[in-house]
């Protein structure tokens, strides 16, 4: 097969979707008793979307509900319909069940059938995950049109009944950092839409012998009165480690496929939250490169936030470029990144 001739993944469109209102800072301290100079001081984030009420604990969306809107939006921007998507792929922490798949979900409400359906359970590089998956089945001919989804629910793990009093700050960070959300694109082998291409995709599990930097638990009837807390992060040592994988993922996709860092035009640094997301997309090679971060205004909502970014990105992309996204899963270690260019 000529040069010209080979499979290239093409990325048509985005979509995304905030559940409800955004939650600022302010009615943050009302609600859970956070301190705003602190949550600016330390975190970063302005503000979030949750998809549970936190003033009554009622679940307003599910992550199935956001999803769909998200990916029926990206089929919408694609000028497609659901039966023009031949395989649904899906990256996730926060599944609305574990049986059945969320996607299997999404793809029924989407009214998508007959396709293979993949979920991938992971954290923030999931959503690179299943763009690496997608673009592998389009580079070996198996689909032509895939629909790529990624979204977490992270506040139906937050309580919500309690006294604001006796939460110390390691348990109240949880409720200033994350925040809910799902992004959605579609992909495929001919160039249209956006018309941007997927150069590479990179996927390193790099935690071996390394204690998880953050664990989100999962309660079945049998240990639902454990001790254990549901959400936990080790704030320190993801600070330390983040801007050094980052870094090492950016040389080796840029490698990989060529480019030196002065010819990157867009970076989409890991986004963890406000503050540190602007110090490591500064301490990032390419100083030439326009950093897109989006995690000050909605909240750490995982497996969304490269999507939301990719949105972010598209609307100010105008012409030939290159762009480079970095994300970095501190649960068991994970590195990733995607390298885009459109011609």
């Amino acid at each position: 097969m000529s040069p010209s001739s080979a499979p290239v993944a093409h990325l048509v469109s985005v979509g995304t979707c905030l559940p409800g209102d955004p939650v600022d800072n302010a009615a943050l301290a009302k609600l859970v008793g956070v301190d705003e100079q602190w949550a600016e001081m330390f975190i970063g984030n302005t503000s979030r979307h949750f998809a549970v009420d936190l003033a009554t604990g009622q679940v307003r969306q599910s992550l199935a509900d956001i999803a769909a809107t998200a990916a029926d939006r990206a089929l919408a921007g694609a000028g497609l319909e659901a039966v023009d998507i031949d395989c649904v792929v899906m990256g996730t922490a926060t599944p609305d069940q574990l049986m059945p798949a969320t996607v299997n979900l999404v793809a029924d409400r989407l009214g998508i059938d007959n396709v293979p359906t993949y979920q991938l359970q992971s954290g923030c590089a999931g959503a690179v995950q299943a763009l690496d998956v997608a673009r592998a089945l389009l580079l070996a001919g198996r689909c032509s049109t895939v629909l790529v989804i990624g979204g977490d629910v992270c506040a139906k793990h937050l309580e919500t009944d309690f006294d604001p009093g006796s939460r110390t700050p390691a348990e109240l960070v949880n409720y200033v950092l994350f925040g809910d959300g799902a992004g959605a694109a579609v992909l495929s082998a001919e160039a249209f839409g956006h018309r941007v291409e997927l150069r590479q995709v990179l996927n390193r599990l790099v935690g071996l012998g390394k204690p998880p930097g953050q664990v989100v638990d999962w309660f079945g009837l049998g240990d639902r009165h454990s001790t254990r807390t549901a959400v936990s992060e080790d704030y320190k040592a993801i600070e330390a480690a983040v801007p050094v994988l980052a870094t090492q993922m950016f040389w080796e996709l840029t490698g990989d496929v060529g480019w030196t860092a002065d010819t990157v035009d867009y970076l989409l640094p890991p986004q963890l939250s406000g503050r540190m997301s602007d110090r490591i997309g500064d301490a990032m090679p390419a100083p030439g490169a326009e950093r897109v971060n989006v995690v000050r205004t909605v909240g750490n909502n995982g497996n969304a936030l490269p999507f939301l970014q990719l949105a972010a990105l598209l609307d100010r992309w105008r012409g030939p470029g290159r762009a480079v996204t970095v994300a970095v899963e501190s649960s068991k270690w994970i590195k990733s990144g995607i390298a885009w260019e459109r011609a």
